[in-house]
């Protein structure tokens, strides 16, 4: 077993005896920790008692309406309702679920990627398999892509700005950027078989490349970080495929927004020009295990997977996508 994104907090975490995992005390203050909740220097007397009595009891009952700064009592409205929001569930992934299910406006951003990135975390908890723990950074990092003769590079957007802005290199890869308004070049260790084991120890700098072209490594460690994610948020058992092109259209799911889009035209038969159709960067056909749990029309067929760049050349993956697309007997319909 090996161990990696040390800096999401999984290892503050409980663990139920099914492998989700459940927030504890010290969980909550990591996610105080963040810088956009810790008082700034200008904070008046009542944010700072406020700040200093959530570090020491993080799920006690709080009310931001005395803090002086009307910003800072929506900020913290925000992160109190989505804290008691997740503890309302046994585990995290239970909350993710329902947090995605029930909607999302009003909770900051960051935190919904600090929480998926933790059940995600959890999923792979006894995947060795590098290419398949880099394919899940996806679903809590926006990726910059750029594609070259045999080679469909995914590069963490935040790292690629960082690079791009001091001039930092390492190794192997290219990637085209915009700074400023004028493209330079980042280059990037891309994960092989020959380095892949250094991964883990630079898992938390996002700073590998994955190249996801026809059979290399990583489209097949995109299809297995579906698959672990599935099982382990879902609890349904499935088989993904990488393929080329769009085969059944009995039902498909855009694991962003551009994908979404794509399919779905194309699936009402509008006409899709080229330019538009080339932003797909991979494509799956997706089985379930046990047909019984899928909707009648659905059984026995495939589902199609796809995710996309946008126009700016980025990939921002929606693995919630997957909470309202997949094709499944609710449960109680099922008993």
């Amino acid at each position: 077993m090996i161990d990696f994104w040390l800096a999401c907090g999984h290892h503050l975490c409980d663990q139920a005896p099914d492998g989700r995992i459940i927030a504890t005390p010290d969980l909550w203050r990591a996610f105080l920790a963040r810088p956009e909740l810790v008082p700034p220097d200008e904070a008046c007397p009542a944010e700072r008692a406020l700040y200093a009595i959530l570090r020491e009891e993080p799920l006690r009952a709080a009310d931001p309406s005395r803090l002086a700064d009307p910003d800072a009592q929506e900020n913290w409205r925000h992160f109190l309702a989505f804290r008691d929001r997740v503890a309302a569930h046994p585990t995290l992934e239970a909350a993710w679920i329902a947090l995605y299910r029930e909607g999302v406006a009003g909770i900051p951003p960051i935190f919904l990627q600090m929480l998926t990135q933790l059940v995600t975390r959890a999923a792979l908890d006894n995947t060795t398999d590098a290419f398949t723990i880099r394919a899940a950074e996806l679903f809590f990092r926006p990726q910059r892509v750029a594609i070259t003769a045999g080679a469909m590079l995914l590069a963490d957007e935040e790292t690629v700005a960082a690079r791009s802005a001091d001039a930092g290199f390492g190794a192997l890869g290219r990637l085209i950027v915009e700074a400023g308004g004028t493209p330079r070049e980042v280059e990037l260790d891309v994960l092989s078989e020959e380095n892949a084991a250094a991964y883990a120890e630079r898992s938390d700098a996002h700073d590998f490349a994955l190249d996801i072209a026809e059979n290399r490594p990583g489209q097949h460690g995109l299809a297995r970080a579906l698959e672990i994610f599935i099982a382990h948020v879902f609890s349904e058992a499935v088989t993904i495929t990488p393929i080329p092109t769009i085969r059944d259209w009995t039902w498909h799911i855009g694991l962003d927004a551009e994908a979404t889009a794509i399919a779905n035209d194309l699936y009402r038969g509008k006409p899709v020009k080229q330019a538009r159709l080339a932003r797909i960067l991979w494509l799956g056909a997706m089985e379930f295990s046990d047909r019984s749990r899928v909707l009648p029309r659905v059984a026995g067929q495939k589902v199609t997977l796809a995710f996309a760049m946008d126009a700016a050349n980025v990939l921002r993956t929606k693995p919630q996508n997957l909470v309202t697309g997949l094709p499944l007997i609710a449960k109680e319909d099922a008993a």
